[in-house]
């Protein structure tokens, strides 16, 4: 996809923030042993989208607040969003071998470290979240909270854990060989609003919070993003049975393979690519109901929706 000049600075200039702040974000050796340290950035600093990251500063952005009380939330949620990526590629998950373009990690470094390297973003995130930005205004802390809860919410069995567990259900027997019914369509988006849906509103939110949002806009960034994030799953479902393997990053065709539920399965690839049209126009509607009128957390939908990987 061809970029807006415009958005194509504010996404190089807003990835390069967060690159340079994962890098120095986790702990280093000895205080984390060298073994653990090297398999963690091994995964983290792969580079990628990053868009939950430039999601949430683009939110603080939106709302009017500095991206600099946002930052440590984006990195926190890059790194549960890594950590998920890690345990997603385990044989006993989906058991792919490439992840950002390069060997996944447990292939590597084994399964032990890459569940150990796991732990460790995830646990480091929240550790994150509780001590950074450093602040004595008591409304900063009250933020800071608010935005734990909605990660840890976000993250864990009622979304994007439980999401994961409803997925692995669906393609796996049971220990007496049965497997749970098909997905409907309405089951297929709950599952999706779970495992890939509540981070990238999450990430939206986070940063709104963290920027001094309004009530009203916190709320309209939320639902805005719920729509970008059922939008980047449509997309995902579609470049998996479209995209090359090198474009993406990861093994393209492995949802069909597994005989997982996707979109194109249930509705057709043009359906799909309509539907995914379609929460652009639900999110513009729930940005410009809120007066918020930065067009750049609209172009980023875009962006989700005419991405090629």
């Amino acid at each position: 996809m061809k970029i807006a000049e415009g958005l194509a600075e504010y996404l190089d200039a807003r990835r390069a923030e967060i690159e340079a702040a994962l890098a120095a974000i986790l702990p280093t050796p000895p205080d984390a042993p060298e073994v653990v340290d090297t398999a963690m950035r091994y995964s983290l600093l792969a580079g990628g989208k990053r868009l939950r990251p430039i999601l949430c500063l683009a939110s603080a952005d939106a709302v009017g607040g500095g991206r600099n009380m946002a930052l440590p939330a984006a990195c926190a949620i890059e790194l549960i969003h890594t950590y998920s990526l890690i345990h997603d590629d385990l044989p006993a998950m989906d058991n792919d071998t490439m992840r950002r373009g390069r060997p996944t990690l447990h292939v590597v470094a084994g399964e032990g470290m890459a569940i150990l390297a796991g732990d460790g973003l995830l646990t480091e995130a929240f550790h994150i979240l509780a001590r950074q930005p450093v602040s004595a205004d008591a409304r900063v802390a009250a933020r800071k909270l608010r935005v734990i809860e909605i990660v840890a919410h976000a993250a864990g069995v009622v979304g994007m854990v439980g999401g994961q567990a409803i997925d692995l259900a669906s393609v796996t027997p049971d220990p007496s060989g049965q497997r749970l019914p098909a997905l409907d369509a309405a089951g297929l988006r709950a599952m999706h609003a779970r495992k890939t849906g509540a981070l990238i509103r999450a990430s939206a939110v986070s940063g709104a919070i963290m920027g001094g949002g309004s009530e009203d806009q916190v709320a309209a960034i939320d639902r805005a993003a719920a729509e970008f994030g059922l939008a980047f799953q449509i997309v995902d479902d579609i470049l998996d049975v479209e995209g090359e393997a090198a474009i993406l990053g990861k093994t393209a065709g492995k949802d069909a393979a597994a005989g997982k539920p996707t979109y194109p399965a249930l509705y057709g690839l043009e359906a799909s690519r309509r539907m995914a049209a379609e929460c652009l126009d639900r999110a513009e509607s729930a940005l410009r109901a809120a007066s918020i009128d930065d067009d750049r957390l609209l172009a980023i939908g875009k962006w989700i929706v005419n991405r090629s990987n």
